[in-house]
């Protein structure tokens, strides 16, 4: 059975501002739902297991599957109060490892060893890597095996610096994602701001912007359906 891993942070504050923050919630559901409806099993983990705080100003653009999540007890349960931890998760069990955004992940996944290990391992066994937004701080981490970051001379994508500026956030997060995805040797692509967009570099996928997210899941079926 084909099986996905979805990486959530832990983090609920920005350091340098008094801002809530978190994972963004439909970056989670609508990469989830693609992945349901095709009867791909999912697991949750974030750095530190247990709670995933909410970023609140994701909720503010709920659609209708996203408040049916919201209300699933079980869904949750399992993917926001009690996320496994990367030492309960065998790399071996997945298919796919996803990394979701929301602020909260520049802090707790770019340096993650443990989630970098991970996503070498699933990605090493044949396996895809994917992300959206600011999921793409947890490509930055993975190196193959002479240590060379995984995304060196791939085409990549993530939440752009004109983005960034766009929401007023700039001056507030540790780095510029787009800068760092460069700066690890990355071909960086973009399309216009808050516009789906999504890049597929052998069995790398990743995506722009929270309104990729369910493309992003599309693209990673579309490469499982072709293996």
């Amino acid at each position: 059975m084909t099986k996905a891993l979805i990486v959530l942070t832990n983090v609920e504050q920005y350091e340098k501002i008094d801002r809530a923050t978190g994972l963004w919630f439909g970056e989670l559901t609508h990469f989830y739902d693609v992945m349901i409806r095709e009867n791909i099993a999912v697991d949750f983990v974030s750095p530190k297991g247990g709670y995933v705080p909410l970023d609140p100003h994701s909720l503010a653009f709920m659609t209708e599957s996203d408040w049916a999540y919201y209300k699933d007890e079980d869904f949750r349960n399992q993917a926001l109060a009690n996320s496994l931890k990367p030492s309960q998760v065998k790399a071996d069990d997945y298919d796919i490892i996803y990394y979701t955004g929301g602020h909260g992940t520049m802090w707790d996944f770019a340096d993650n060893a443990e989630l970098a290990k991970l996503a070498r391992s699933i990605y090493q066994k044949g396996g895809i890597i994917s992300s959206v937004c600011y999921g793409a701080a947890g490509l930055l981490a993975i190196v193959d095996q002479v240590g060379t970051p995984l995304i060196a001379g791939k085409r990549v994508a993530g939440f752009s610096n004109a983005e960034e500026a766009a929401n007023g956030t700039s001056d507030a997060v540790p780095f510029l994602t787009q800068d760092e995805l460069i700066a690890k040797g990355g071909l960086y692509q973009e399309a216009q701001p808050f516009s789906s967009f999504v890049v597929t570099d052998g069995r790398l996928v990743t995506g722009q912007n929270p309104q990729s997210a369910a493309a992003v899941g599309l693209a990673v079926l579309d490469l499982i359906k072709k293996a």
